[in-house]
């Protein structure tokens, strides 16, 4: 079954055929209970909703609101209500999804309904655009809704002019899946990063898409130069992070990094690593090491031309 996932094409120029995730939402790992109306002001007309089970974060301009992700698909009227809050009374003018998975898009159709336009990665659009097999859950995918889709994409970088606010966007290659994207806006300095981090839960490389740890720590480094110390991190799900928070996580995945891609070449498997201690001493806690690992060893495998010249 897994083999099926051979058929990869996620490059730097883009994908054939590709469609939604390989996870479905988590609404048990959802906000907290009594979250349904919770904003939380970040400062310079910024604030970040929790209520959508993952983060939505919103800029608050005289044309409407600004947002980065929408949420899960079952807290839709949970997230609207939230943001009518906000100035505006939640009049959505643009909506930046980080990537295709479902959790952090799942109120995209009621948004564009509205007006809204979405904005993502090229990749992310084929991922939604497409069926797809999904080998964790053993099926194919239909692909979402047209209403769901972006209406705007982009390949490399972007910036607009969003009111007051200079908004910057651009691609984080392989880091999460084929399409992830930051959101930076750049007065406030404040960073929307999606699921590149995770401050509260296990890091997920979807190597169905394409992703892997190397990209992941290359798209880290990124973010880190895209920061000073003032900068609020906002992934796509947990607390709002520091650069030196950021810096932390991208040590420990190069120290994983590290610690598996000899064992991957030599031809060590998630169990294999997991008896070794790969995960050992590093400073989380693991809800699924060996799911989290399984997704290494096959990211890496999927890029074997990065492992070594003596690959076996």
């Amino acid at each position: 079954m897994i083999d099926r996932r051979r058929f990869l094409t996620c490059t730097f120029g883009g994908l054939l055929v590709h469609a939604v995730g390989i996870r479905q939402a988590r609404a048990g790992q959802a906000a907290p209970a009594g979250a349904s109306n919770a904003v939380q002001p970040l400062g310079d007309g910024v604030s970040l909703v929790t209520s959508g089970g993952t983060n939505v974060l919103a800029l608050s301009t005289p044309e409407g609101l600004v947002l980065v992700d929408s949420g899960t698909p079952d807290r839709v009227d949970a997230v609207l209500a939230s943001i009518r809050q906000l100035p505006g009374e939640g009049r959505a003018r643009i909506v930046f999804n980080t990537h295709f998975h479902a959790e952090n898009t799942g109120a995209n159709e009621a948004l564009r309904g509205g007006g809204a336009v979405i904005v993502a990665h090229e990749n992310a659009r084929l991922w939604m655009a497409t069926p797809v097999w999904v080998p964790v859950e053993d099926r194919y995918r239909v692909p979402r809704p047209e209403a769901a889709r972006p209406t705007e994409t982009f390949r490399g970088t972007g910036s607009k002019t969003l009111g007051a606010e200079r908004v910057d966007y651009g691609y984080l290659i392989e880091a999460h899946t084929s399409g992830d994207i930051y959101v930076h806006f750049r007065d406030a300095n404040v960073l929307a990063v999606g699921d590149v981090a995770a401050p509260a839960r296990d890091p997920e490389l979807d190597y169905f898409t394409g992703a892997w740890i190397g990209g992941r720590v290359d798209a880290m480094d990124r973010l880190l130069a895209l920061c000073d110390d003032r900068t609020r991190i906002v992934p796509g799900f947990g607390p709002v992070m520091t650069k030196a928070q950021l810096r932390a996580e991208r040590d420990m995945m190069k120290a994983v990094y590290d610690r598996t891609v000899d064992r991957v070449r030599e031809g060590d498997d998630a169990n294999d690593m997991l008896d070794a201690g790969v995960l050992k001493g590093l400073a989380r806690a693991w809800t699924d090491p060996r799911r989290f690992l399984y997704d290494v060893q096959k990211g890496l495998w999927a890029h074997h031309n990065k492992l070594s010249p003596n690959v076996v």
